[in-house]
């Protein structure tokens, strides 16, 4: 990446002896979408807030632009903050929640009412400036939240989990909205999440984290087709890990197809599970030897069904030494 906006170096955080963040390097382009991937206690929420100012970094340094803001206060920062409690102030009313951090900067009645009235439209919530917000969805209160983050201009947005608490429908409708609005405002954003789907959706690159430790990072297919190691295929749901003849390799789950049984080189499995997911099928089998393994197949075989796989090998991941 040429001149990188943000850039964090060898960054730590410390919980006492816990080393929740080690040694992570990260670049962020002006305009980027970054989606941090980890489970619960990958370091991933600690890192954020570390870049935001709100935990201290036990080593390491962050940059914008070239200059270091590591010792700066958050309110000093230029990034805006969103987070899966949206926290809004329940005693003012929708336009006043998105107005507050231009009212803490300073800005003039005049354009502090035309920003606040323009970054509703923005959202779909036009109008909504004389809401009460306890008259809310959660999906509007979110909104609400993403429009008060935008409001001053930040650099980066900083997302933590901002959509864990919706429900699927519209968690799917704000993965859906979200980027139009961080392009039409030409901010970049650092999206913290646990969810696969979230993260390849939001992400322009996905980072994957575990342990602390930032493992790798790509554009969301590179990364799910080629992760570099058995950690990162793991954290991507990759769960067919099987022993090759030259060690340890992945099987995707697109890897399979269902073949007549009398074709050479087949893998034998006999069917556990089949769940329809709309358009395809997430099937659980287990081989004659034993191993359970799961794939996507278009077709549903039947439950207890006897079948033969046969497995592409441009679909089998292989690690480096």
């Amino acid at each position: 990446m040429a001149d990188p906006m943000l850039q964090v170096r060898e960054a730590e955080v410390r919980f006492g002896e816990l080393r929740a963040v080690r040694a992570v390097d990260l670049d962020l382009a002006a305009g980027e979408r970054l989606a941090l991937l980890g489970p619960s206690g990958c370091g991933k929420s600690s890192l954020l807030r570390a870049i935001a100012g709100l935990e201290p970094l036990a080593a390491g340094s962050i940059f914008v632009d070239g200059e270091p803001i590591g010792h700066l206060p958050p309110e000093r920062r230029p990034f805006g903050l969103m987070f899966q409690d949206h926290a809004l102030f329940p005693h003012r009313t929708v336009g006043q929640n998105v107005e507050f951090g231009l009212r803490m900067d300073g800005v003039d009645p005049a354009p502090r009412t035309a920003r606040v009235g323009e970054l509703l439209e923005l959202v779909g919530l036009a109008g909504f400036e004389r809401r009460a917000v306890t008259t809310l969805s959660g999906g509007e209160a979110q909104r609400v939240a993403l429009a008060r983050a935008l409001a001053p201009g930040p650099q980066v947005l900083l997302l933590d989990e901002p959509l864990g608490s919706l429900d699927r429908h519209l968690r799917d409708r704000l993965i859906g909205e979200l980027p139009e609005v961080l392009d039409a405002t030409g901010t970049a954003a650092i999206h913290v999440t646990h969810d696969h789907d979230e993260a390849f959706a939001l992400g322009d690159r996905v980072g994957v984290m575990e342990g602390g430790r930032l493992h790798q990072t790509g554009p969301p297919g590179e990364v799910w087709a080629a992760p570099r190691s058995l950690t990162v295929a793991r954290v991507l749901g990759h769960t067919n890990v099987v022993d090759g003849p030259d060690g340890v390799v992945v099987w995707r789950p697109d890897a399979a197809t269902v073949v007549n049984a009398d074709e050479a080189d087949t893998v034998e499995a006999v069917v556990e599970r089949v769940h329809f997911r709309g358009v395809d099928h997430d099937v659980r089998l287990r081989t004659t030897d034993g191993r359970s393994l799961r794939f996507v197949l278009a077709a549903a075989p039947a439950l207890g069904e006897r079948v033969h796989l046969r497995i592409d090998p441009a679909r089998v991941i292989r690690f480096g030494d």
